[in-house]
């Protein structure tokens, strides 16, 4: 795992000097060596800056910036099945002087140019530059696990790893992105591919970026669409089929994400994605797996006596950990250096804590995120069904008059909506479902925090709506069930727990790895019939008969718990102090963004134990400590 950076200025402003300084402030996700490149046309100064976390061929051979020919690539991620497409390659000819990965997408880029992508079975951001086409060349992994973020402006292109990069160049003009904003606290992270910065983007996944080094024209395309595997029939299998053909693709997955020269372990939660990622990799493995796990004090959160069961059953080196307020309080400061963009997932304090802990003992730590986006594990795609089907009952007349009337009725103006839990944006959410066309559309309205009066009360400038991957474009989708899956897949797993994992993990100087989104997994998935993943009330249907094969199904069978953490009761104690230091009115009138005395009421009614959403609070809080860090 490593980080990237690179230039290209066509003011000709940018030398070593530049690169070096954007390389330091991602030192963290690769430390074990560095390198730059500068290359000068007469229309450009580019450079290319890489820091190495050295995972596979741990000799120089390995380093990055790496040449072949006309080609220079910097890249972060791991393709797995390298080791395949090499053999390919030198039955055409080629050559290798080592055994990394790099090497063979350099070459395979060489041969068979952007199609080589299509051969790659991995997580990757990627840079080439083409110097005899003078074209720069970024491309995203298909689920975006590995973060690309770039700029362009007065003739100065930057991309990095992470935002914070972008800080270190004297001519990075940072702006806040006050619609992006908007979108940071209805969904609590900020969504592709935009970014909080104005002239900033994230490629999207599954995307390819070309800037033109002479025109210094930007095209992007889409190499890779999760949609098009939905769209495509279902496949006809029976259950015993469905299973063994799951469980093959599964074990063949996993495997890959074992090839390492370091060691490896895996997050153990104790749920079924994690125990059954655990069960697979060491029914595979002689040696004993290393395996990780943090608690809570706080009961109705605690995963911990679960995991340390499937530990003990599976028979892996086990290690667990209890976070603690003090752990928090220690961690929380911390957040807005780790996620250098307003991040708003509260789990991202077990997740770094976890990082952290796996760390003193590997450098590869496996995820099991992608389990429930894939394989419908959240209730919430069975609630929102049952919604759609009796809003359906409704005849369209009544829902478009009653739509009507809930517009021009002020929620907060009702004399009972101040003693009831978020009243305001349920009641916004009743009337948006009422609008709904489609499952995907009912699933953005779950998601969102603040109603839009809310918004608009809280920011001082009422923003606009922008387009994101919630909007469904297809009418090809087979059911409600799809749209909602599909959607997930591109937002609240790319964005949010995607995002909290890499920042988290490399943080440490770990990697870490995703079993369960090779493309080849999601792209059978798509085509399963929904009765293998959601079958008489049970979710992730396929999966668990799998999971049973290897855990006893008592031990797996209990409440979904999901990485939860008790910052409600958190901030009402020890932590307390941060709402009143942060939110402070002062604070909040100097930075012009937010409505002062609508976040102080908010805050006051909190700490006074009325039954506000601390997750608002804790949003609000992120992007105050984020701004104090970076702006």
């Amino acid at each position: 795992m490593c980080g990237i950076v690179g230039i290209c200025d066509f003011k000709k402003r940018s030398h070593k000097k530049e690169i070096i300084a954007m390389m330091h402030p991602i030192e963290h996700r690769g430390s074990d060596a560095s390198g730059y490149t500068f290359f000068e046309s007469k229309e450009v100064n580019t450079l290319l800056g890489h820091q190495r976390l050295s995972i596979l061929d741990l000799s120089n051979e390995g380093r990055q910036p790496m040449f072949f020919n006309r080609l220079e690539i910097v890249y972060n991620g791991e393709v797995y099945n390298f080791k395949e497409i090499q053999e390919e390659l030198v039955e055409l000819g080629y050559t290798f002087s080592s055994q990394s990965d790099t090497e063979v997408i350099l070459k395979a880029y060489e041969e068979w140019g952007l199609k080589s992508v299509d051969k790659f079975r991995g997580m990757f951001a990627i840079a080439i530059l083409d110097k005899s086409k003078e074209e720069l060349v970024l491309i995203r992994d298909r689920a975006g696990v590995k973060p690309l973020y770039w700029y362009f402006k007065d003739g100065l292109f930057l991309f990095a790893s992470e935002l914070k990069s972008f800080h270190a160049h004297p001519n990075f003009k940072k702006s806040i992105n006050q619609d992006v904003l908007a979108q940071y606290l209805q969904l609590g992270y900020v969504p592709q591919p935009y970014s909080i910065f104005n002239d900033t983007e994230q490629l999207n996944a599954g995307y390819v970026l070309r800037l033109d080094l002479k025109s210094q024209k930007i095209q992007k395309e889409q190499y890779w669409s999760v949609q098009e595997w939905y769209e495509k029939p279902k496949l006809h299998l029976s259950d015993g089929e469905a299973i063994l053909e799951t469980e093959r693709i599964l074990k063949e997955s996993f495997a890959y994400r074992m090839v390492s020269d370091v060691p490896v372990g895996t997050f153990l939660s104790g749920g079924y994605d994690s125990s059954l990622v655990t069960a697979l990799l060491q029914d595979q493995n002689a040696e004993k797996l290393n395996t990780f796990t943090i608690g809570f004090e706080e009961e109705k959160y605690n995963e911990a006596p679960h995991a340390k069961r499937v530990a003990q059953h599976l028979g892996t080196n086990h290690t667990e950990y209890y976070c603690t307020q003090k752990d928090a309080i220690e961690i929380l400061p911390k957040l807005c250096e780790i996620y250098d963009e307003p991040f708003g997932d509260a789990s991202a304090i077990p997740t770094t804590l976890v990082s952290q802990l796996a760390k003193k003992s590997v450098t590869v730590t496996l995820s099991s995120d992608g389990g429930d986006e894939i394989f419908a594990g959240y209730s919430a795609y069975s609630n929102l069904q049952n919604i759609e089907n009796k809003i359906q009952k409704v005849p369209k007349v009544a829902r478009e008059l009653t739509v009507k009337l809930l517009d021009v009725i002020d929620p907060s103006m009702l004399p009972f909506s101040s003693k009831l839990y978020n009243f305001e944006i349920r009641y916004e959410k009743i009337k948006k479902m009422l609008e709904a066309s489609n499952g995907a559309e009912l699933l953005a309205q779950s998601y969102k925090h603040f109603s839009q009066r809310e918004l608009n009360r809280l920011l001082l400038k009422k923003p606009l709506k922008l387009e994101t991957n919630f909007s469904l474009k297809s009418t090809k989708l087979h059911s409600s069930l799809d749209e909602m899956l599909m959607v997930d897949y591109k937002t609240y797993m790319a964005d949010d727990i995607l995002t909290k994992v890499d920042r988290a993990t490399m943080s440490v100087g770990l990697e870490g790895r995703e079993p369960l989104l090779d493309h080849k997994i999601i792209e059978f998935a798509a085509q399963l019939p929904n009765e293998m993943k959601y079958r008489d009330g049970q979710m992730k249907w396929v999966l668990k008969q799998i999971t049973h094969k290897y855990i006893p199904k008592e031990l797996m069978n209990r409440p979904k718990m999901g990485f939860s953490v008790p910052i409600t009761e958190w901030f009402r104690d020890e932590l307390k102090s941060y709402f009143l230091h942060y939110l402070s009115y002062e604070r909040l009138e100097k930075e012009g963004l937010f409505n002062a005395t609508e976040v102080l009421k908010m805050r006051d009614d909190y700490l006074n134990g009325k039954n506000i959403s601390v997750d608002k609070l804790w949003f609000i809080l992120m992007f105050e400590m984020w701004y104090e860090r970076w702006m």
